[in-house]
């Protein structure tokens, strides 16, 4: 009977016993027993799975599908939103071209005679003016509409400064800034007054006109033109 001779490092009594205590030996995978002069090694084969090239997407059609699902998400968004920002949110800061009829918040045009009958004397509501800005029509005292629109965009950053009636102010609630109650800049941030913009009447509507002249609050040029 041939011998078989096992080629492996010794085994010490310690190993042995931890056999016999349920333990395992270090891995046998790189052993190899020969037996009757022929080689018995174990051989083990890997298996791997690819994908064909040809059903891998390439970056440019990754990049295009993207976009095409971006696109179909903002449309509808942007959609909802548009109604809002487009009164709410001024595309420019000062005035535009050319006259335009005054708009209410629902998107009519504001005509003098039923303006006056629901706003009262130092009243301050805004309007959509020149550009789309927002702008404050101006009640007067003896409830006459004022000859001017004031812009409510704030003159630091960008906010629509609210009306505070109750301290005769327009106080900007992003940054402090302040303004008396024709919009003449009275406290900082802000460097420069509100921008103004002529409020005339055209068949009993509301026109608003760039102003070009004098700025009656300062003395000085429009800073918007």
């Amino acid at each position: 009977m041939a011998s078989s001779t096992l080629l492996s490092p010794a085994i010490t009594p310690s190993q042995l016993g931890s056999v016999k205590n349920g333990m395992n030996l270090p891995s046998l995978s790189g052993f190899a027993r020969i037996s009757n002069g022929k080689d018995k090694r174990m051989k083990v084969s890997c298996m791997a799975t690819s994908i064909p090239a040809d059903r891998v997407p390439d970056m440019g059609k990754r990049k295009l599908m993207n976009l095409l699902l971006l696109g179909a998400i903002a449309l509808p968004s942007g959609g909802m939103l548009y109604p809002y920002t487009y009164f709410l949110v001024p595309p420019g800061s000062g005035g535009g071209g050319g006259g335009i009829v005054a708009k209410d918040a629902l998107g009519n045009d504001v005509i003098v005679s039923e303006w006056l009958k629901t706003h009262g004397p130092n009243d301050r509501t805004l309007t959509q003016g020149l550009k789309g800005d927002p702008t404050y029509l101006v009640v007067e005292n003896d409830r006459t509409l004022a000859t001017y629109g004031i812009n409510a965009v704030c003159t630091h950053l960008g906010c629509v400064v609210p009306w505070n009636a109750a301290e005769n102010k327009f106080m900007c609630p992003c940054h402090g800034s302040q303004y008396n109650n024709q919009g003449k800049v009275v406290r900082g941030p802000a460097p420069l007054s509100l921008a103004l913009a002529h409020a005339d009447i055209d068949d009993g509507k509301v026109l608003f006109v760039p102003w070009v002249e004098t700025d009656f609050r300062t003395g000085e040029d429009p800073w918007w033109h």
